[in-house]
């Protein structure tokens, strides 16, 4: 036995070793959850891709980046408030991710109702989300004068990377209000206690899906708190 252990490769060949020799890793894994794993993954990498960019282009601009002092405040009787809006929305959706959290719970506590009102909360924090940056949106567009190919407040590539970012995110958060408000009826009808196969699928479906689009929220959640950090605090 000792002789197998010691033919085995040591440090990162061994863990690769590990990993493709048997299927412990992954043993006893839902394929919904392994698979949404991977996706977040993937998307983690187009997320950075997109991040570094930002941070190529305002460090290799000659012309002063916009400040996100001015650029997002919002004027309050009178008084200019900078990243009053920015800081609702962040609220807004941090606060959605503990509904989620409650929601999961609730669903394996088999507490149907209780597990669909949090979901649908968690989808109005969401769409209440995307509302907000609609409007920031206009008022960039409309108020401002920025434009994906133009920005009169600084560096034109400013508005190209902040649309795309902000865009693509936004997406992302459109795409889980849809699925969180599917999931809220489908929840509140009972249909993960009986069984009853999804929209998209033949499979039947149960609790570990609000698990699943769980993680999908919360990582949504998650990238927001680097875009904040980068274009808003930066």
């Amino acid at each position: 036995m000792s002789n197998n252990l010691s033919n085995l490769p040591k440090g990162f060949k061994g863990l690769t070793h590990d990993f493709s020799s048997d299927q412990v890793t992954f043993k006893g894994v839902k394929w919904g959850k392994a698979m949404m794993w991977i996706f977040l993954l993937s998307d983690t990498f187009i997320f950075s891709c997109f991040l570094i960019s930002y941070m190529s282009a305002r460090s290799s601009t000659p012309i002063p980046w916009p400040n996100a002092s001015e650029v997002f405040a919002l004027e309050v009787f009178g008084v200019h408030v900078p990243l009053l809006l920015i800081a609702i929305m962040t609220f807004v959706l941090i606060t959605s991710s503990g509904t989620m959290a409650l929601a999961v719970k609730f669903g394996y506590e088999k507490k149907r109702k209780l597990c669909a009102l949090f979901i649908f909360l968690t989808a109005i924090g969401g769409l209440t989300f995307v509302g907000m940056q609609a409007f920031e949106w206009s008022k960039l567009i409309f108020e401002e004068g920025i434009r994906p190919w133009s920005n009169p407040m600084g560096a034109n590539q400013f508005g190209a990377i902040f649309f795309m970012v902000t865009g693509f995110h936004g997406t992302h958060v459109t795409i889980g209000v849809i699925f969180l408000f599917i999931f809220a009826r489908k929840t509140w009808r009972g249909d993960f206690e009986s069984g009853k196969r999804g929209f998209f699928t033949s499979m039947k479906s149960d609790y570990v899906a609000i698990e699943i689009l769980g993680l999908y929220w919360h990582f949504v959640d998650l990238v927001w708190v680097f875009i904040f950090a980068f274009f808003y605090l930066w």
